[in-house]
């Protein structure tokens, strides 16, 4: 199946203020974003593409190599300070982060990230780096998996599954995706008809093995960091637990430190440099009709003050 960018359009007219600007898309994919925003760039215009998958990195090289541009660098968005750095870009004139897991991700056995095929439990969104879903359910206890599957997949069963899965695991290693995905569905009570029992967890072990959210923090306050004047974040989520990260905050930069009532407040306090823009954005029905993971995306804007500093 190939990858269909959610909110495409909308991600990019919020993005792109300036046809010469410049401008980090912070989770490349498969370019769709990309190639929407070089469409609204002058022959001036500059695009930095990141990602820590390598055959995002492949296909973004293959863009770079058609079209001067575009930049290439290799990496997660957590690091993204040091990407710009290494890329001679001290600011830049917007972000854009489209959060999760890709359709060719879920859609290759070899990754891990899917239950709905067999192969190996890996989950990694950078296979060449850090612990496999494999290794780390090897090797956690019991009660730090069932928190992982509370926390991050919102899981009410989490106990129950965290404890079938120490089980199998004295037996034999845990390491196929169906494995995975048939030990859930023997300690989930009863099943959503709506929703296959390992939706949850998947996601929940995901974002664990890739340290999502850790990540998406360090790399929102990194974004604003190198916003110029008049710059713009603009992320999209797709499930609750970043959304309201990201939420919060934009939330917090705009609205400025809260301070006691009866402090007096000057004008300068007031000013924090940045703004929400708009409200939350959501897909539309057509696009929700034909591609399944727009039914759960919101896309926020932030953007700094065109009097601020970069």
């Amino acid at each position: 199946m190939a990858h269909e960018s959610v909110l495409q359009q909308e991600a990019v007219d919020a993005l792109v203020t300036t046809p010469a600007g410049r401008y980090v898309d912070a989770t490349f994919g498969r370019g769709g974003h990309s190639r929407a925003i070089l469409d609204q760039l002058d022959d001036s215009g500059r695009l930095l593409v990141l990602d820590r998958d390598p055959e995002a990195i492949r296909v973004a090289r293959e863009l770079a190599e058609a079209d001067p541009r575009v930049s290439v660098q290799r990496g997660d968005f957590g690091s993204l300070a040091g990407l710009l750095n290494e890329a001679g870009w001290s600011w830049v004139d917007g972000v854009l982060f489209d959060l999760g897991v890709s359709s060719p991700q879920l859609d290759e056995p070899e990754r891990g990230f899917s239950f709905r095929h067999d192969g190996p439990l890996d989950m990694r969104m950078d296979p060449d780096t850090g612990q496999s879903a494999a290794d780390w359910l090897a090797n956690e206890d019991e009660k730090e998996i069932a928190r992982v599957l509370r926390d991050y997949g919102e899981e009410r069963f989490a106990k129950r599954i965290a404890r079938r899965i120490v089980e199998a695991r004295q037996e034999q290693p845990v390491t196929r995706t169906t494995q995975l995905a048939e030990l859930i569905r023997e300690a989930v009570p009863f099943e959503d008809r709506y929703k296959h029992p390992a939706t949850r967890s998947f996601q929940a072990i995901r974002i664990r093995v890739n340290e999502e959210l850790p990540q998406l923090d360090e790399a929102l306050r990194q974004a604003v960091d190198h916003l110029g004047p008049g710059g713009r974040l603009v992320v999209i989520s797709f499930h609750s637990l970043e959304d309201r990260r990201v939420k919060r905050f934009m939330r917090d930069l705009s609205r400025g430190p809260q301070l006691p009532r009866g402090v007096p407040v000057t004008a300068e306090m007031e000013e924090t440099g940045f703004r929400t823009v708009g409200r939350a954005v959501q897909a539309s029905e057509a696009e929700r009709s034909v591609n399944v993971r727009a039914r759960s995306a919101v896309m926020r804007v932030l953007e700094r003050s065109s009097a601020g500093e970069a």
